[in-house]
């Protein structure tokens, strides 16, 4: 396994004897102790002792890694893979610190990053980089475990990885923010931590096309002899090597999934609820990215949208909210709060509370905890984010007979369509190029010979409809469709094959389990 590279101080349980300087780096092997605390909570036991408070800014990340082990531990209970294979899977293979100076503001500040690759049973590995003040070790390492168990529970290649730089991007000036990805990018480079065969970062909270066009033009900087460049990077602008339908993909995910398991009458059944999203009320939690687009296309689905919930409020209207009506409220004044059609609500996450049949969250980590679990009253919880969902707060909604669909599936959108746009990079060639034309004029035919049988002719509305080939998005959209669709049904498969499972997140994670250690076993141990 690789060395975890950390220059710089860490916590405890990867830190270093010594000081290092900011910009320079050291190399060492990531050690195994772990605070107490987490270490305690981490045991290989289902059975969980006094649960701890709702969880702090401060001690966030910790928590959300703690909920991932724990949900590891959880589903491998299940299964029978050796001890040690199981040890592999759950560890982070690579952990890189760095600390760089930036100029913010006139001044020289110091600024810490991150990137985990968790595991490289796959190559490359694969995920996102945040941008936020509130990031940590914890968290990265968290997100990166998620990475792996998410890529294997749909069938994407990958290994997971994650990164984070400790900024807020709304403090910092275009410019500021330009210089402070381009010098990440160089540090990656330089541990050898991004390439279209090793690790392949993507957006994430508080990133976009803007941030991940400058990682590629600085790696092609770096790299001008390598044919793949653009592969470095995923969720470019379309111009930059990105791929039709990467901005909607993580939403469309999340309808593909929860629209999934309203047409699965067994479980409506046994929720008690009818099937089908035609008389769903919905809260949504982020009206970012994911939230928006997740709003979207379960309203276009037949959903109602009741509420919306954002980091200054929430407004809520139990006969429906138009969401492109609240989005151009929110372009106009630069919030949801105001929105004439809608009561504003100043504890926005209060709405949490609120009666609904599908409540999605779709913002940070760790929103459901043990101190609101009791009062939600949601019938299905639709994880649109990461980790939205505390270990306790879970095992409290399962018992009280709330459905989770868990993030490691139903979040799964963004990383299948870069997968796409990974492919795309290394074929050099655009989705549906090479037969479009072909199809439509088979099409064409079929139609004419239709005709001459038939003694009928089609209406040009309906002859374009059926004559038109596949463009790009079509293509990527078709395909997202059919992995989050096959996903849910080996996921519940795997539930099925297991009667004293419980929830869907523990199957979920036993079929990635499953996957993964399938590839550890085929790959042998080296040396």
């Amino acid at each position: 396994m690789l060395a975890a590279f950390v220059s710089g101080e860490l916590p405890l349980f990867l830190r270093t004897s010594g000081q290092v300087e900011p910009g320079t780096s050291k190399f060492h092997t990531a050690v195994s102790t772990m605070p107490s605390a987490v270490k305690k909570s981490n045991a290989r036991n289902s059975k969980r002792t006094a649960a701890p408070p709702p969880p702090t800014k401060e001690t966030m990340g910790a928590r959300f890694y703690e909920s991932v082990n724990a949900y590891f531990d959880r589903a491998a209970a299940h299964t029978k893979h050796n001890k040690g294979i199981l040890d592999q899977i759950r560890a982070c293979n690579t952990i890189l610190e760095v600390k760089f100076p930036a100029r913010i503001g006139g001044e020289i500040k110091v600024i810490t990053a991150w990137r985990a690759e968790h595991s490289q049973h796959k190559l490359p590995c694969k995920g996102g980089i945040r941008y936020s003040e509130d990031a940590d070790v914890y968290e990265v390492m968290a997100l990166a475990a998620l990475m792996t168990y998410k890529c294997a529970v749909v069938n994407v290649p990958f290994g997971g990885g994650k990164g984070a730089i400790k900024v807020d991007p709304r403090k910092l000036t275009v410019e500021e923010l330009e210089r402070i990805t381009r010098r990440y990018t160089v540090e990656l480079i330089h541990k050898n931590c991004i390439g279209a065969s090793i690790d392949v970062p993507a957006p994430d909270y508080g990133s976009g096309q803007r941030e991940m066009a400058w990682i590629a033009d600085t790696y092609m900087s770096y790299r001008p002899d390598d044919i793949n460049a653009l592969g470095c990077v995923t969720g470019k602008p379309v111009g930059q090597g990105g791929v039709r339908g990467r901005t909607e993909a993580t939403g469309r995910g999340v309808y593909f999934g929860v629209r999934e398991a309203l047409n699965d009458r067994e479980l409506t059944k046994r929720l008690g609820i009818t099937p089908g999203l035609s008389d769903k009320r919905v809260i949504v939690q982020g009206f970012g990215n994911v939230g928006y687009h997740a709003a979207l296309f379960l309203q276009e689905g037949g959903a109602t949208i009741i509420g919306v919930i954002e980091w200054d409020g929430a407004v809520w209207n139990p006969k429906g909210i138009d969401v492109r009506e609240l989005a151009e409220h929110r372009r106009q004044t630069g919030s949801i709060r105001g929105f004439p059609k809608a009561k504003t609500i100043n504890d926005g996450n209060s709405v949490l509370e609120y009666p609904c049949d599908i409540l999605v969250p779709a913002a940070l980590e760790s929103q459901i905890h043990i101190g609101n679990a009791e009062r939600i009253q949601a019938k299905i919880i639709a994880e649109g984010a990461n980790g939205p969902t505390t270990a306790y707060a879970e095992d409290i909604l399962i018992q009280r007979g709330i459905f989770i669909i868990p993030d490691m599936y139903l979040n799964a959108g963004g990383v299948i369509v870069s997968y796409f746009e990974w492919l795309k990079n290394l074929s050099h060639v655009r989705f549906g190029l090479m037969d479009k034309r072909f199809e439509e004029q088979m099409n064409s035919r079929i139609i004419a010979t239709i005709e001459k049988l038939t003694g009928q002719s089609l209406g040009e509305v309906e002859r374009t409809l059926i004559i038109r080939g596949p463009e790009e998005e079509d293509l990527v959209n078709s395909g997202l469709e059919e992995t989050m669709v096959s996903a849910y049904h080996e996921i519940m498969d795997v539930w099925h094959q297991h009667p004293k499972v419980k929830d869907m997140r523990t199957a979920a994670f036993i079929s990635a389990i499953d996957k993964i250690a399938q590839a550890y076993s085929m790959l042998g141990i080296f040396p």
